[in-house]
């Protein structure tokens, strides 16, 4: 990550990150309201130290339910304080005492009823304070930043957390694409990390060109808050009035099998990119992984901030799914 072009010029800071995990707090945005009926235990979910997959583990032995029964829509840092939902699947069974729950790090908040188990990438988003210590730099160039970082977002990179430790996983793929037998869970984790890395590199070279929030030639669109995507097509009023409103980003490969749909100077890009890591990408088509999209601009909404005291700056803001808070604060400062 210390390698990828600042979108906003170097951080004007030098700070802490995470120095207690009651710096780094997230709270999951469903984006829909509990049935208040049904098989399923709705469970609104306060953690410490931990991660997602522990905690659906330990609410199915604690339900004496399988733990395919629990579902989560998104994980969570476990180096923080987090909030999210989980379902767990009753079945005709009472609700147990949630508030008996064995492990102090975890706590049921609420409980109510539901029709559906959630599923893995059912939200809308996340909100996040994260508190900065130690602050050293200048506090007016921070200012500034911030305000640009309001105004025009960030580079919507993937965050260090995909990467695994030391951004190992990448040297995994490719390893797994050499030959390397892993198990499904694990080719998973190395497939997403080899997508990932491709993806760095084509938005770290158009952040270089100052090219991440505006369109090349060729561009595919994505929209803002789905998946869905559009283009090539020319560039005029209509798609420059959505893209000031945040309707639609610029968006970059999620590599896979055959061509992706850019041309003419973004699908060049691309390509170059990919051909630098082509056992990557030769690795992901060979996977059959689909072509998909990504947006290049990442908005935080309800951005605001204030000074704690001298050394210690608090942010808050929420972020569409799929996108990392350590990415917005590694513009403001060096952590």
């Amino acid at each position: 990550m210390q390698e990828l072009p600042y979108a906003h010029g170097n951080p004007p800071l030098t700070a802490r990150l995470r120095s207690t995990p009651e710096d780094f707090l997230v709270e999951e945005i469903l984006g829909y309201d509990a049935d208040g009926e049904g098989e399923h235990a709705l469970l609104w979910v306060e953690k410490r130290g931990q991660n997602s997959d522990w905690v659906a583990r330990e609410l199915a032995r604690f339900a004496d339910v399988s733990p395919v029964g629990v579902g989560y829509a998104g994980s969570k840092d476990r180096h923080a304080v987090t909030r999210q939902t989980f379902s767990v699947q009753l079945a005709g069974k009472p609700d147990p005492d949630w508030s008996a729950f064995p492990h102090p790090e975890v706590k049921v908040l609420a409980a109510t009823r539901h029709k559906r188990k959630l599923k893995r990438g059912a939200l809308r988003g996340n909100r996040f304070v994260l508190v900065l210590r130690d602050v050293q730099g200048d506090r007016a160039a921070a200012e500034r930043v911030l305000g640009e970082i309001a105004a025009r977002g960030v580079p919507n990179y993937f965050g260090e957390q995909r990467f695994g430790r030391e951004g190992g996983n990448v040297a995994q793929a490719r390893s797994m694409f050499a030959g390397r037998r892993v198990d499904r869970n694990t080719r998973s984790f190395l497939l997403s990390a080899a997508r990932s890395h491709i993806f760095n590199g084509v938005l770290a070279a158009r952040v270089e060109q100052g090219a991440w929030d505006t369109p090349l030639e060729g561009e595919i669109w994505s929209l803002a808050g789905s998946r869905s995507w559009f283009g090539p097509e020319p560039f005029d009023a209509t798609l420059a009035e959505r893209l000031a409103k945040g309707d639609i980003h610029p968006s970059g490969p999620l590599w896979g099998e055959g061509e992706p749909p850019t041309t003419a100077a973004a699908g060049m890009l691309e390509r170059e990119v990919a051909a630098r890591g082509s056992d990557l990408a030769e690795g992901l088509a060979a996977a059959r992984m689909d072509q998909e999209r990504r947006p290049l601009r990442m908005l935080p909404r309800q951005l605001s901030w204030r000074w704690l005291d001298d050394e210690a700056l608090e942010l808050a803001f929420e972020l569409p799914a799929g996108a990392y808070a350590t990415v917005v604060a590694r513009e403001l400062a060096q952590v």
